[in-house]
């Protein structure tokens, strides 16, 4: 069952990416992030006044740092979806497992298997890949965003796993990611010049980025909460086929060969990577 969480969520996120790709005609970056931000906020605090929890807590400095670091992840994510094709920005955003691993290794000084070097040499040639066939200037830059929100995800995911070691639940963890990123959006929002006005197709589409996004992370933490960690993380790769599958009907976007290589190469690179890093907590699951 939990694998089924996992699919749904990562079925969910990239649907968020289809509302994020066609708000961009309408919205900015900044207002897209405030919405989401907000929308996911309000849903989550239902939820949590639904069920009689509460948000207090005595670590709120770790929320802090893991809030802002998804919150500048999220802000490159969307200004890439908006540059380039939905698979290529979604692929990028998923080297987190990969630069989560140099950080373990070089950061934390936690031993890692030699095996593991490997593999993410295998992620980043497939990054070179990737953006091979990108290499206009407006591409180019969305392809960087991507491949910046991959690296910042990963600062994210090492507060995530801090914020579980010191007991917080994860419903807590996304609701004040979502607080942190409505507040954070909103300055720049409300700088962006001008501030567009919502009508109804724009209005479907901020809800379906904010309820996509909620939704999205509580299937994935109720995977991660009842699943096997390896197979969980694993099946995260599965929003990469749901966006490429999205780009093709949509936008009839069409990757070249070697684009299609680089995505494989990071999935399964990212995948064996992600089985690496946590083998020593499959052994308590």
């Amino acid at each position: 069952m939990s694998a089924l969480w996992m699919i749904a969520a990562s079925l969910l996120f990239a649907s968020m990416g289809v509302c994020v790709k066609l708000g961009a005609a309408q919205f900015s970056a900044a207002e897209l992030v405030f919405y989401r931000g907000l929308i996911s906020c309000l849903l989550l605090f239902a939820y949590v006044r639904a069920r009689g929890l509460s948000l207090g807590t005595p670590h709120w400095r770790a929320h802090l740092t893991r809030s802002t670091a998804g919150f500048i992840s999220l802000v490159m994510f969307f200004y890439s979806i908006s540059l380039v094709p939905l698979a290529t920005a979604v692929t990028l955003n998923y080297t987190s497992p990969l630069f989560l691993a140099l950080l373990l290794a070089f950061w934390l000084r936690e031993p890692v298997r030699p095996l593991m070097f490997l593999t993410i040499s295998a992620g980043l040639a497939g990054v070179a890949l990737l953006l091979q066939p990108s290499f206009n200037s407006e591409q180019l830059i969305g392809a960087l965003f991507g491949l910046g929100s991959g690296i910042v995800s990963s600062i994210a995911y090492l507060n995530v796993r801090r914020l579980g070691e010191l007991g917080e639940p994860e419903w807590r963890t996304v609701f004040y990611f979502s607080l942190i990123a409505t507040l954070g959006g909103l300055p720049w929002a409300l700088a962006s010049v001008p501030f567009h006005s919502i009508n109804a197709e724009g209005g479907w589409l901020l809800l379906g980025i904010g309820s996509c996004g909620a939704l999205g992370q509580l299937c994935m933490t109720r995977a991660y909460m009842h699943g096997r960690t390896v197979v969980t993380a694993s099946l995260g790769y599965s929003t990469v086929i749901f966006a490429s599958a999205f780009g093709i009907w949509l936008w009839s976007e069409r990757l070249p060969p070697i684009a299609w290589a680089g995505i494989a190469l990071i999935v399964a690179s990212g995948a064996l990577t992600s089985a690496l890093a946590r083998a020593a907590p499959l052994e308590q699951d």
